[in-house]
């Protein structure tokens, strides 16, 4: 029962985002480092479509251990986006500061979530023939 629950919370922290990089791309677009290559709306697209994608994989019993474990490197990868985040909002108000500041710890829950979501999905049994 627990499982399920995490299962539905995890997926619901990558669906929304993951439709929000479609529906204003904008706000994440703003926060892809310079450095990184490529089109930032492109690099937008992409995690908006990974989060999307992982996001309905956890749902699935049969993809949801993989689904989550990437899950986990995803929140991984975009952390560098996060510390860019606190760069770029250095002039913004108090409290703009302070969510920036708050998703670099927040990405330590959200992997934990993700690897507990792997460990209690089910493990794929190959067939024996």
């Amino acid at each position: 029962m627990i499982h399920e629950r995490l299962t539905r919370i995890l997926s619901a922290i990558l669906l929304v985002p993951g439709v929000l990089h479609f529906v204003a791309p904008e706000p994440f677009d703003g926060i892809v480092p310079d450095e990184v290559p490529g089109d930032k709306r492109m690099w937008t697209y992409a995690s908006g479509a990974a989060e999307i994608g992982l996001g309905a994989a956890v749902l699935v019993p049969r993809t949801r251990r993989t689904a989550a474990g990437l899950a986990a490197l995803l929140f991984i990868a975009v952390f560098p986006a996060n510390v860019n985040m606190i760069r770029l909002w250095v002039d913004k108000s108090t409290l703009m500061k302070s969510i920036a500041w708050a998703r670099l710890p927040l990405q330590v829950p959200l992997i934990v979530l993700a690897l507990l979501v792997r460990r209690g999905a089910p493990r794929r049994v190959v067939d024996e023939a």
